[in-house]
């Protein structure tokens, strides 16, 4: 009998818990699983705003796949994914093709830029290791430039970051704790630096508790962030922005650094395969199959999940990405073995922190709402049992966080 082929897309947050549960939980004489990802390494997501404002080293955001798979019951493709062919259940690569019985999509997502004219082209972006070492680099040569001309260009040391949600506010959080390092390093009035946060809705981090948001401004606006509420980017121009408030005219915001960090949709490759989908990403059934196709699951931020307390989608964590790797898993495992009753995913939220810098936070922690130290405590908690659980010890003692006061 024909073992059936399970077919990993993407080694993100959802697509390696999914391979290292299977590897667990399904034999090598029962199914052959694939992983295909495009590069060798995975890459923490959520610490990438880190290693864009410098104080990370990009190499620490990332590991060799290879080092957590099981290499005798996983195959690894590093190759990139052009097309799903769902009907005839094969995945188009650059470098080939490969079929499956079942199918993962865990792609991630892309960045949302709304239709606003020149983000593309001139904003940088905080998307994955080579779009932060980028960014780090461009805002050190604005600051190893400024000196060096005979004519100062003010514009080379303001810093526009579009975007008021998570990760806008983690990277300004890092930014404030650089920008102090970067005018020591090269002699550059502290003064002479500004950094504006632009956002489009009435509010910062919006749907986050109201009395912590108060806290996260006060402590950015302490550290020299100056906040455009309520204010949207209309263009952006290889010399900044122009803004507007409501229906006001839009007036031009000089900056040599602008950084997009406003909006995730899910993967082109979603909607070019032809899978029906709200913005890349598909309302998935609740054991988070693609509706009418029972052999693909799509987890990450490709999916689309409803919180239904709310009636509106939960929004793409690392979180919910780990916890649907795991459900699917379970699943395909049941589903391998003939088992047709499936366990429906139910996300167990354990709370969220948004990180303000190395040592301040806020978050609400199994219901626990925490502020500064304490919350930046649970912050690197956090980061170190999403590399424990995929890793185990070998992965935490190698990558984790253990400066934690």
């Amino acid at each position: 009998m024909k073992k059936p082929k399970i077919v990993i897309l993407g080694a993100g947050y959802g697509g390696l818990m999914t391979t290292v549960r299977l590897q667990k939980q399904v034999g090598v004489n029962e199914a052959d699983i694939v992983l295909i990802n495009k590069n060798d390494y995975h890459y923490e997501t959520t610490w990438l705003h880190e290693a864009s404002a410098g104080t990370l080293h990009h190499d620490r955001v990332r590991y060799d796949i290879r080092a957590v798979i099981d290499r005798s019951k996983v195959d690894f493709v590093q190759d990139t994914v052009v097309e799903i062919k769902k009907d005839e259940k094969k995945v188009i690569l650059e470098n080939g093709e490969v079929e499956y019985d079942y199918l993962v999509i865990s792609l991630g997502g892309e960045p949302e830029t709304f239709g606003i004219q020149g983000l593309k082209e001139y904003a940088f972006g905080i998307t994955n290791v080579n779009s932060s070492r980028q960014l780090r680099e461009h805002i050190e040569y604005q600051f190893a430039t400024y000196n060096m001309e005979a004519e100062k260009n003010d514009n080379r040391l303001t810093i526009v970051v579009g975007g008021a949600g998570f990760t806008g506010i983690e990277f300004l959080g890092e930014l404030t704790n650089r920008i102090p390092e970067l005018c020591r390093e090269y002699d550059i009035d502290p003064h002479k630096v500004k950094i504006l946060c632009v956002e489009a809705a009435p509010t910062v981090l919006p749907g986050f508790d109201p009395e912590l948001v108060k806290y996260a401004v006060s402590q950015l606006e302490r550290k020299g962030v100056e906040f455009l509420i309520g204010t949207a980017i209309k263009e952006c121009t290889p010399e900044g922005i122009f803004v507007a408030k409501g229906d006001a005219e839009p007036y031009e915001i000089k900056a040599e650094t602008v950084v997009w960090a406003a909006g995730v949709r899910g993967n082109a490759i979603i909607e070019k395969s032809g899978f029906e989908a709200m913005r890349g990403r598909v309302k998935v059934t609740p054991e988070l199959r693609v509706p009418g196709y029972e052999d693909v699951f799509v987890i990450g931020d490709s999916s689309l999940v409803i919180n239904e307390e709310i009636n509106r989608p939960y929004p793409p964590t690392a979180q919910i990405s780990m916890q649907q790797g795991e459900n699917v898993a379970a699943n395909i495992a049941r589903l391998v073995r003939n088992k047709q009753d499936l366990v429906p995913f139910e996300f167990d939220n354990k709370g969220t922190v948004c990180s303000l810098g190395e040592d301040d936070a806020i978050g609400v922690v199994f219901g626990k709402k925490l502020t500064g130290a304490k919350a930046s405590f649970m912050k690197k908690v956090i980061d170190n049992r999403s590399l424990f659980m995929i890793g185990g010890i070998g992965l935490l003692l190698k990558k984790g966080k253990f400066n934690v006061f």
